[in-house]
């Protein structure tokens, strides 16, 4: 994946890193023949949630259900292994799928009164019972509904247990911080599962508070998780906006919002590092949540914005002023619209070479905001797998005229923007391969094709799970090629995905990963330390 050199026979590694390609002579302590395998640099997933899909794998799994009697039946079946006050936790339902989202009263007859959590596959609505609803004042009226969220309710004004975005804040004090612990194990069911699909790094996009944190010292479960070498990947953390707050810094150093002792963007090792901050825009498209210039087709709503437009300017600003990059969730147009006009008056304010700001998912985008996004230099990070996964749902949502830009690729390519590969998971299958098979087919589940312009070849999509997500993260003079001197990450796969048909793409064989030289997925005999 080097321009200068793309492609070579031999791949020497030597403390870790790429030592030499092709080089005559040279004897190995280790020495693979890879018998025809294709060597790639180490894949990246510029956006994704690793605690939560780890400890999403102990949950019930609501993931692919069609009718919501079966999910009842999920619910009960755990039930009933459960301790009469413990909670019944299930994640990755589709309301889309099985015909709504499920009621509170129904849940409480399946649980036979335990509480019930549930997380919708969007990540963006949760779904709860009564005696949860009880519990948070929603019920009897006190609960304070936060800014940005909404408690759903039927024709009567009755709750009917459905949360949407800041409202899932409510349910935080019953489940959050978990202990991490609990967090450790689930990062390392991960990991491994990441390791086995040649993940070699990845950016957690949520950590340390809001409704996607899952404890106010996340990052200290990750450095366990590392020391306990369960950590198999490289992970770039992103502090949600909650997480930071004003600093006591003289009034020249222009350091108004950060973490304790100034630590922002970059602080850290290449196992570990501190990324952009995140900052919700908006909500979800599936959830009909996304802040949009025109109404969905389905329901007669713009969705809405997470908060209010001058506190999301002020926590961008002060953020980019103290030398955080900023990655802004804005998946609807009209909440992209705000992002770049923030992202603008940031650079204006406080100019800052190589800020390299993000627009997580920019999900409905339209030639001017495409334009727009090139000269200010935002990078778009979108999810070509939700084409496949979500395409079909997404579609209606938006209608004809639109749904061939959703989740554009090519459109970006075209206006000089880089485009790392991404998964979002567990919202969506995370493997990078499936990924790089829909940024070629744009194919939904239902064998519509999204935006024909917006394919690209297979290679193109290669890089962007390679060389742009190492770029995206501002690592791309250690990682993201098979360069001499960079790190020794790397993926042997059973074929080559730049040669053969698309639709292979996705089942192609991770044979083995390495990270550092040291092989984390594959025979038993590679997986020395050398």
């Amino acid at each position: 994946m080097d321009d200068q050199r793309p492609s070579a026979h031999t791949l020497a590694v030597h403390h870790g890193r790429v030592f030499a390609l092709d080089e005559a002579g040279l004897r190995g302590r280790l020495e693979i023949d890879a018998q025809g395998a294709t060597v790639v640099p180490g894949f990246g997933d510029a956006h994704n949630h690793m605690a939560w899909f780890g400890q999403s794998l102990s949950s019930v799994d609501l993931r692919g259900l069609d009718a919501l009697s079966e999910l009842y039946d999920r619910i009960a079946e755990r039930a009933q292994t459960l301790p009469p006050d413990a909670f019944v936790m299930g994640a990755g339902y589709d309301d889309t799928a099985i015909g709504g989202h499920p009621h509170r009263r129904a849940l409480d007859k399946a649980s036979g009164g335990r509480p019930v959590v549930l997380r919708h596959r969007s990540g963006h609505v949760t779904t709860v019972n009564s005696p949860v609803l009880e519990r948070l004042g929603v019920l009897d009226g006190s609960a304070e509904v936060p800014t940005g969220g909404v408690v759903v309710r039927d024709e009567h004004g009755d709750p009917t247990g459905t949360l949407e975005e800041q409202a899932q804040n409510l349910v935080n004090p019953l489940l959050v911080p978990y202990p991490t612990g609990e967090l450790v194990e689930a990062i390392g069911r991960a990991s491994a599962i990441y390791a086995a699909e040649g993940l070699t790094h990845v950016t957690e996009c949520g950590i340390g508070g809001g409704w996607v944190g899952r404890t106010p010292v996340e990052l200290a479960a990750y450095q366990r998780a590392r020391d306990a070498g369960t950590l198999t990947v490289r992970v770039q953390l992103m502090p949600v906006a909650d997480a930071l707050h004003p600093l006591a810094a003289h009034p020249e150093d222009d350091l108004n919002r950060g973490l304790d002792l100034g630590l922002c963007t970059g602080f850290g090792d290449d196992r570990l590092r501190i990324g952009p901050m995140k900052i919700f825009m908006d909500g979800s498209l599936v959830a009909r949540t996304a802040a949009m210039l025109a109404p969905f087709c389905d329901r007669h709503s713009h969705g809405y914005l997470q908060d209010d437009p001058e506190l999301l300017r002020t926590q961008i600003v002060d953020a980019h002023a103290s030398g955080w990059r900023v990655a802004a969730h804005a998946i609807g147009d009209a909440a992209i619209d705000l992002a770049l006009d923030i992202f603008a008056e940031a650079q204006r304010r406080h100019p800052r070479p190589d800020a390299r700001p993000r627009i997580e998912h920019a999900a409905v985008t339209n030639p001017a905001q495409i334009a727009r996004m090139a000269e200010l230099g935002v990078t778009p990070v979108p999810q070509a797998r939700f084409l496949y996964e979500l395409g079909d749902t997404m579609a209606a949502a938006i209608g004809p005229d639109r749904a061939d830009g959703l989740y554009r690729h090519g459109a970006f390519l075209r206006a000089g923007l880089r485009v790392p590969g991404s998964s979002d998971r567990p919202v969506a299958t995370g493997a990078p391969l499936l990924g790089m098979q829909s940024m070629v087919q744009r194919l939904t589940s239902g064998g519509a094709v999204l935006g024909p312009d917006e394919r690209v070849d297979a290679l193109t999509a290669l890089r962007a799970y390679t060389t742009d997500a190492a770029w995206i993260a501002g690592e791309e003079h250690t990682r993201g090629t098979l360069t001499p001197g960079k790190l020794a990450d790397f993926v042997l796969l059973g074929d080559d995905i730049t040669t053969i048909p698309a639709d292979r793409i996705g089942t192609t064989e991770v044979v083995a990963t390495f990270l550092g030289g040291t092989c984390v997925h594959g025979p038993r005999e590679w997986q020395v330390v050398l």
